[in-house]
């Protein structure tokens, strides 16, 4: 269960861990901002619960569901504008299945927006072969400004990082990142994102990268 802080909030006893998010006063540190409270063992950070995602038809995005209504779930998508996915847009609706028994509160799903309206209504779709539920896995979030810089010229970090460690990931542009597969690999992989959106302003990034992988691997098997 990740766990939502608020500003102020303690969060660790070690400023060394201090992280986005996160300010460190005497010999502890805390949240600097409302958001999703995550911990590894290099690093504390706290992911803002909105970002400044703004949604383009055609986008692939994560998101996860925070109501649902009679004709389908409002979605949040890491944006100010919520999502609405219809009943008709998943292909997981059966006849006489209840809504939340497809899709309820908290569960996590990769979409497509479909469409936006002039009042910023955002509707989505899963009729796509990249749509899934997210039954399994790690989602990770980074800034959506930094998506470009994962996802690479003509997606060749995205492709670097498969390659090197076998793991699926599909990247959306709401800056949520979803990973999957052998668990040591998929943690390397979340390093990686991590290290990508922190020096995605640097030059030799990919080289680096690679070279930090293999470097991860070797420690691992070692």
């Amino acid at each position: 269960m990740r766990k939502i802080v608020l500003p102020g909030d303690l969060l660790s006893t070690n400023p060394k861990l201090a992280g986005h998010g996160t300010y460190v006063e005497g010999d502890k540190v805390y949240s600097r901002i409302i958001g999703i409270y995550e911990q590894t063992d290099n690093f504390i950070r706290v992911i803002p619960l909105k970002g400044k995602y703004n949604p383009s038809v055609g986008d692939t995005i994560i998101g996860i569901v925070r109501e649902v209504v009679s004709n389908g779930w409002n979605v949040d998508i890491n944006s100010p504008y919520q999502a609405f996915l219809p009943v008709s847009e998943t292909p997981e609706a059966k006849p006489g299945k209840k809504l939340n028994e497809i899709f309820d509160i908290g569960d996590a799903i990769i979409a497509k927006v479909m469409s936006i309206d002039p009042r910023m209504r955002v509707t989505i779709t899963m009729k796509d072969k990249i749509c899934r539920a997210i039954r399994f896995g790690r989602i990770v979030a980074i800034n959506p400004a930094r998506v470009p810089r994962v996802i690479g010229k003509k997606g060749s970090m995205i492709k670097l990082i498969k390659s090197e460690l076998d793991v699926q990931i599909v990247v959306g542009q709401n800056g949520l990142i979803w990973l999957n597969g052998d668990r040591r690999k998929v943690a390397i992989a979340e390093e990686v994102v991590y290290l990508i959106e922190e020096e995605a302003h640097t030059e030799g990034l990919t080289d680096r990268v690679g070279e930090f992988i293999r470097r991860r691997k070797n420690v691992q098997t070692g």
